[in-house]
């Protein structure tokens, strides 16, 4: 095979000129990755072939393992590009994106996270996602070629089913929007005195009694909903409040979620307790959690705030300060 056909068969990969160091990351895959775009949806459309839509960030630990073991493969690689049309987003860069598909795995009854693992119609309505898939069955998962290969036949020779479970998807999607946006205007829009109270009952509702924080697995700081809390506490006397924030609070501190050691928060807990981390390390994150520690240390005096606050503050100059003085953005999982 010459030179010019060896180079025309090789697959398109067109992340190599895209901002996001994520995407860039992917660029040297033998996948024939496309940004999201018209040009992906308008091939999709044109072929007739459903959409792989892969979502990740740079500093994720999962999505570098599902890059070496599936994306890299070129056996893998070559399935992906017959069967679908193959999409890479960088969920720092669309975090809408990221958030619609999440709903979707979740609403399958699925736990959410990274890489998102999206299949979807060329409309773009999703039919069928997970997370990370290991190249072969392990850990009481289909491998990722057998997934690649039951959804094409679904698509192919079951497209009513297909369409069906899409709709019903994406009506739940609407419902679950609409849900969020239920209520008045007035009643949830309206900026007026009792505007703390509210919006703390509200978090009130959602807050893990038990361990701290909002939600269940995977759980996140949540910084804004405590920084609410915390307003409501110190502003308004608000006892409950306050004591949720100090609950939260004590209970990061004394988790794996943050580096005993090194200082620093992990972007977030793969439990409910703050225990197992998510290794990587994320400047905003730690940047919010800084200035939450030192407001709490503010209102209570208690020096433990005051020393995270500190702790976080030596982390990152140690660690995410260039020598130019620039910040970097992430520390990553794998470091």
């Amino acid at each position: 095979m010459g030179t010019d056909a060896r180079e025309a068969s090789r697959p398109k990969n067109r992340l190599a000129a895209e901002a996001s160091p994520y995407l860039q990351q992917h660029a040297g895959n033998p996948v024939d990755w496309y940004p999201w775009g018209p040009e992906a949806l308008a091939r999709s459309t044109k072929e007739d072939k459903p959409i792989l839509l892969s979502i990740g960030y740079s500093a994720c630990h999962w999505c570098h393992v599902m890059e070496r073991e599936s994306f890299e493969d070129m056996a893998i690689a070559k399935q992906m590009n017959e069967l679908f049309v193959c999409i890479k987003v960088d969920r720092e860069e669309r975090p809408d994106l990221d958030q619609i598909y999440q709903l979707v795995v979740q609403l399958m009854g699925r736990n959410g996270g990274w890489p998102l693992t999206v299949f979807l119609t060329p409309e773009q309505k999703p039919f069928f996602g997970g997370t990370y898939f290991p190249p072969a069955e392990r850990y009481g998962m289909p491998g990722f070629p057998k997934i690649l290969d039951a959804v094409a036949e679904a698509y192919k020779e079951r497209r009513g089913d297909v369409e069906l479970q899409a709709r019903e998807l994406s009506d739940a999607i609407g419902r679950a929007t609409q849900t969020e946006r239920r209520g008045s205007a007035a009643e949830r829009y309206t900026l007026g005195p009792d505007l703390l109270e509210r919006t703390s009952e509200k978090l009130g509702t959602l807050f893990d009694e038990h361990h701290g924080g909002f939600g269940k697995r995977p759980k996140f700081p949540n910084t804004m909903g405590l920084d609410v809390l915390l307003r409501r506490g110190a502003l308004e006397g608000d006892s409950s409040a306050l004591g949720r924030v100090h609950k939260a609070l004590r209970a990061m501190r004394g988790g794996g979620i943050y580096d005993q050691l090194g200082g620093g928060f992990h972007r977030y807990s793969t439990d409910e307790k703050w225990l197992v981390p998510h290794f990587e390390k994320m400047l905003y994150d730690n940047a919010l959690l800084l200035r939450l520690y030192a407001d709490a240390y503010r209102v209570g005096r208690e020096p433990r705030y005051a020393e995270v606050a500190r702790e976080i503050a030596a982390y990152v100059r140690r660690e995410m300060t260039d020598a130019g003085g620039a910040f970097y953005a992430t520390q990553d999982a794998d470091s």
